[in-house]
Parts: structure tokens; C-alpha cells; sequence
């Protein structure tokens, strides 16, 4: 799971281990504050995180609404790899504070992040490509008979995996098909949808939209709308393609020099707006390390 986010590399002049000094962006300012009526269903407040001298997370401001869907836009490098890492337990924070529910939590492990009703699904999905979809579906939470060591109950397994799958939307010819036969909307679907069977209420998604076509995006699409807006799951989604996040998504952050500089509901900005704050702060960074140089 380590590798299946881009890797979070130095940015020029911040890797200073004792350097907490504020973000220089342009675009410092924008974020909103979070208000004591809005619904919460994960909040992270002041994160921070260091590898060794390199500081990766200065003071990370999170927060994330019941249903909502926000997007987390940033350059390779700017830390968003890490974030979703702690926010799933896979990493711990050096410094700061998380809250599911308004309840302060401490992840020491994925498993910790899972029992609070937290799952990451990643570019590679971790689904088995030799086993059927009703068996990625209860993966690792078989139903057995005489319990652990008893016999597979595939039965109730087939005929609990396609009542769910009609209740979400979710379209296989048969659950008994194998996962490798699936395009590539409907593994994508099948990871979504096993997490939200094991009851996850907060979503982390990388790149779910990466090398599909229109017709499979769109099944994604569809199916995260459904999930956010009819099932009330929360999700969090990393996505480079700005067309995929002004279609999935309720809001933006954008997460630069390890803080969240931008804070914007998507009807308040647009994929102009976002186009250029980017380049602004891509070309003041070339100035900075231009003038590094020269020092």
C-alpha cells in the first residue's frame, strides 16, 4: 500500500527539519475556517510530519462533512501521499490531532483507522484478480459455517453480494465472474463497493478516474454521487485531472509547502481559476530556486 500513492520528494528549500516557518504561497489566506454547525465527520488539526531533516507536513488543517466529497489537489512532493497515510493509519502523525465523530482518535495501525469507519482505496485496488467478485466482496470477512475453520457459506455470500450490488447501483454480469475479466470501471466499483460493505463512512480515494475512458469514468462518477449524496459516505479523492474533480467533488483544498493554502466550494471557483493559482505558485517556485542557484 506504501507505494500505491506518488511519492512525497523534496521541495526545493523546504527540508530543513526545524524549519516551521509559514507557507510563502501566493495562495495563503484562502482557506476557510471550520464553523462550530457544520456536520464533521473527520477533522484534523495542525499535522505535522518529518522524515528524518525532511519536513513533509508543517501544520496540516483538514476537515470533511458528512456526505461531502473534496477534492485534494497539490504538485508531486506537496504532501498529500503522507496525509492520506495518517488519515488512514498507515503512518502516524509527528504532531497534531485527528477527530471521526468529533471523537479525538490516535491510529496506530489501518486497522485502527477501520474500526472508526475509515478505508483507503488505492490505484491498485487490492482486489484479487483470480477470485469472483462475491469473493473479493467478503475478502478477508468469509461467512463460515462452525465458524472460523467451518465450511464457506457461498450461497449467502452470491445472494448477499448481488443484493448489494443492485443497491448501489453497481452493474456485473454475474457476481460469479472472475475480477481480472472486469473492466476497469467495474474493479474500480467493486473496490468502492467492498469498502462501503464493510462498513466504511470515510472514503480515501487516489486516483480513481486514472486511465479510464469516458464510459467507465462515468460509472465511477455515478456510483461515488450515489454513495456521497444517497448512502451519506464522506470521501476524500486525489486526482491530478481537474476535469474528474469539478465532476466528483463538493470542494477543493490544495495542499502546498505541507499546509492546505486553499479552501474552496466548488460552485465558488472553477477549473480556470484553479489552472492559474497553480501555475502562479509553479512559477514563483522556479524564481525561489533560480535565485537559490545564483546564491
Amino acid at each position: 500500500m506504501s507505494g500505491a500513492l506518488e511519492a512525497d520528494l523534496p521541495e526545493p528549500g523546504n527540508n530543513v527539519g526545524n524549519d516551521t516557518s509559514p507557507p510563502r504561497s501566493s495562495l495563503v489566506g484562502a482557506v476557510k475556517s471550520s464553523h462550530p454547525h457544520e456536520d464533521l465527520v473527520l477533522r484534523a488539526e495542525k499535522i505535522k510530519k518529518s522524515f528524518g531533516a525532511l519536513v513533509v507536513l508543517r501544520g496540516v488543517d483538514i476537515r470533511l462533512r458528512r456526505g461531502e466529497v473534496l477534492g485534494l489537489v497539490g504538485d508531486n512532493g506537496s504532501g498529500k501521499s503522507t496525509l492520506m497515510k495518517i488519515l488512514c493509519g498507515f503512518q502516524r502523525q509527528d504532531d497534531g490531532e485527528v477527530f471521526v465523530n468529533e471523537k479525538h482518535v490516535d491510529f496506530h495501525s489501518v486497522q485502527d483507522a477501520r474500526n472508526e469507519g475509515i478505508e483507503a482505496v488505492y490505484q491498485d485496488l487490492a482486489l484479487v484478480p483470480q477470485l469472483t467478485v462475491y469473493q473479493n466482496l467478503f475478502l478477508n470477512r468469509e461467512l463460515t459455517r462452525f465458524g472460523k475453520i467451518g465450511w464457506l457459506k457461498n450461497t449467502s455470500m452470491r445472494r448477499l453480494s448481488e443484493q448489494y450490488l443492485a443497491a448501489i447501483g453497481v452493474k456485473v454480469a454475474s457476481v460469479d465472474a472472475l475480477v481480472g475479466s472486469l473492466s476497469g470501471g467495474q474493479r474500480q466499483a467493486i473496490a468502492l463497493a467492498r469498502a462501503t460493505r464493510q462498513d466504511a463512512e470515510i472514503l480515501l480515494l487516489d486516483e480513481p478516474l486514472a486511465a479510464m475512458g469516458a464510459k467507465e469514468s462515468a460509472l465511477v462518477i455515478n456510483l461515488v454521487k450515489d454513495l456521497s449524496q444517497n448512502h451519506g459516505v464522506s470521501m476524500i479523492i486525489i486526482d491530478h485531472n481537474y476535469t474528474h474533480l469539478f465532476e466528483l467533488c463538493d470542494r477543493l483544498n490544495i495542499l502546498q509547502e505541507g499546509y492546505i493554502t486553499y479552501d474552496q466550494e466548488i460552485s465558488d471557483t472553477s477549473i480556470g481559476d484553479l489552472n492559474e493559482l497553480m501555475i502562479s505558485e509553479y512559477r514563483r517556485r522556479v524564481t525561489i530556486g533560480q535565485s537559490e542557484l545564483k546564491a
